[in-house]
This record gives structure tokens, C-alpha cells and sequence, in this order.
């Protein structure tokens, strides 16, 4: 990849980029440092990267490194089980995108990852496995539930509504 095709990479690809990693750590300061991460993991590797695989290859180096960074904060903070009562949503207002926001908080990171890149990025099943370093089909079963646990936490549409 020349210079020109790396900027090029970089225009086109950094807010999506940016949007993938801030909603997995509500930190913009984090996700801004994630994102130069990822583009300096990219630069490093400039020469040995084609074009046509550059997206993947920013999105892969970013989730790699969204992971690395949940793992460090995970070490500093404190673990709280889940209860069943936080699993469920009762509350009855019309806020869909909030109570989305805090449905993909429940979930599980690798859950929340691939929801993230199928239905906020647009992704198809195979670039996911590829980013994500799974197969098809396990990407699909991860989709699944997920989907189910955020249908769960939902409950009825008429509740939110």
C-alpha cells in the first residue's frame, strides 16, 4: 500500500473505526487512543498491506487492540455478577436507542462486538469471522444470541412504545 492509499484508508475508514470502538467503551478519550493505535499498528505494517485488504486489517488491528485495552481495565476495576433482575427491562418510556445502549452493555464483549460489526458497520459474516478471528459460523451463533439476550432485555415492543 502506498502513502497515498494509507490516507486514503484513513479518511474513509476512521469514524466508523471511531464509532465501532466508543460503543464498546463509552470513553472518547479511549477510543480516540484505540483509533491511533490502530493506525499506527496499520503504518507499521504499510508495506505488507494491500489496498483492497485495508479495511479489514484496521477494524482486525482495532478490535485486537479494543481487547487488549478492556482486558487492562478489567485488571484495575471490580467484577459484578450479573443478577437476574439486571437482565430484564420493566421500565416503560419511549427512549429505544437508550435502552438499546444499556441492552448491548449486558451483553457479552465478543456478542457485542459482532452485533456491532453486523448491524451498526454492515458487515457480512465472513469479514466478521475475519476480524474477529472466528469462523462463519460461529460468528452466526454469536449474532444469535445475542440478538436473543437484547429481545430478552427488551421484552415486548408495545412496553417500549
Amino acid at each position: 500500500m502506498t502513502v497515498a492509499e494509507y490516507n486514503q484508508c484513513v479518511d474513509s475508514y476512521s469514524d466508523a473505526l471511531y464509532r465501532f470502538i466508543l460503543k464498546h467503551i463509552k470513553d472518547e478519550d479511549a477510543a480516540k487512543d484505540i483509533v491511533q493505535d490502530t493506525y499506527e499498528k496499520v503504518w507499521r505494517k504499510v508495506n505488507e498491506i494491500e489496498c483492497t485488504n485495508a479495511k479489514s486489517y484496521m477494524f482486525t488491528a482495532a478490535h485486537h487492540t479494543l481487547i487488549d485495552y478492556t482486558r487492562k481495565v478489567q485488571k484495575k476495576g471490580e467484577y459484578n455478577e450479573a443478577s437476574e433482575n439486571s437482565l430484564s427491562h420493566n421500565k416503560q418510556y419511549t427512549d429505544i436507542k437508550q435502552i438499546l445502549n444499556e441492552a448491548l452493555d449486558k451483553l457479552p464483549e465478543i456478542q457485542k462486538s459482532v452485533i456491532l460489526l453486523r448491524d451498526y458497520e454492515g458487515y457480512d459474516y465472513a469479514e466478521i469471522g475475519k476480524i474477529t478471528e472466528l469462523t462463519e459460523s460461529q460468528v452466526k451463533v454469536y449474532i444469535f444470541r445475542a440478538r436473543a439476550s437484547l429481545k430478552n432485555y427488551i421484552g415486548k415492543l408495545e412496553v417500549v412504545i
